[in-house]
C-alpha cells in the first residue's frame, strides 16, 4: 500500500519537529529528517512537543540532502516553498504510489537550486503577499491533510465519539 512521507530538510526548531512528529504519528505518515539539525534529537523540547508518540512513528535520518536524494532517486517528491508558482491544492496526489512532501529550514526554506531542478513538483500554500511564511509545523499539517483528503483518509477514523454523552 502507498504511504505518505514527510521530509524535513535541516529543521532548526525542536518544537516544530516535535509537532510534526505528532502529525506523522496520528496520520500514519513516515518522517524523514535530513541533517544538520538545529537541535539534538534528545532535546526535551522536541520530545515534549511530540509527547508520547515517538514509539508510534517511523523515522529515517539522513546525512544531508545529497544522502536523502541518493537513497530515493525515483520517488515522487513535492517541494513545498513560498517561492513556487503552483498551489499545493491544485495537485492531484497519486493514490497508487508513495508521495513525499519535502519542507526546508524554518529560516531559509529549500535550496533554490533544488527548486529550479523540479519546477513541476514545487508547490506553495497560498498566503498574503506581505508576510514571510506560515509556521513549518502548520504547513506540514496543511499539506499532509490535503493529500490524505484526496486519498479519502486511509486507515484513519473519520468519526469521533463522545466520552460522557451519546450522539443522537
Amino acid at each position: 500500500m502507498h504511504k505518505l512521507h514527510i521530509v524535513l530538510c535541516e529543521p532548526q526548531i525542536p518544537q516544530n519537529t516535535g509537532n510534526i512528529s505528532r502529525t506523522c504519528a496520528v496520520t500514519g505518515a513516515v518522517l524523514h529528517l535530513i541533517r544538520p539539525y538545529g537541535f539534538e534529537i534528545s532535546d526535551k523540547n522536541l520530545k515534549r512537543a511530540g509527547l508520547d508518540y515517538w514509539d508510534k512513528l517511523e523515522i529515517h535520518e539522513y546525512d544531508g540532502l545529497a544522502d536523502f536524494l541518493a537513497k530515493h532517486p525515483d520517488e515522487l517528491i513535492y517541494f513545498f516553498t513560498t517561492k513556487a508558482r503552483s498551489c499545493h491544492s491544485d495537485v492531484q496526489y497519486p493514490q497508487d504510489q508513495d508521495v513525499f512532501l519535502m519542507f526546508g529550514r524554518e529560516d531559509a526554506g529549500l535550496p533554490e537550486e533544488l527548486l529550479v531542478q523540479h519546477p513541476e513538483t514545487a508547490v506553495r500554500i497560498p498566503m498574503r503577499p506581505t508576510l514571510r511564511s506560515l509556521n513549518l509545523s502548520n504547513s506540514v499539517a496543511i499539506a499532509a491533510y490535503e493529500v490524505l483528503r484526496q486519498w479519502d483518509y486511509p486507515d484513519m477514523t473519520a468519526e469521533g465519539a463522545l466520552t460522557k454523552y451519546a450522539w443522537e
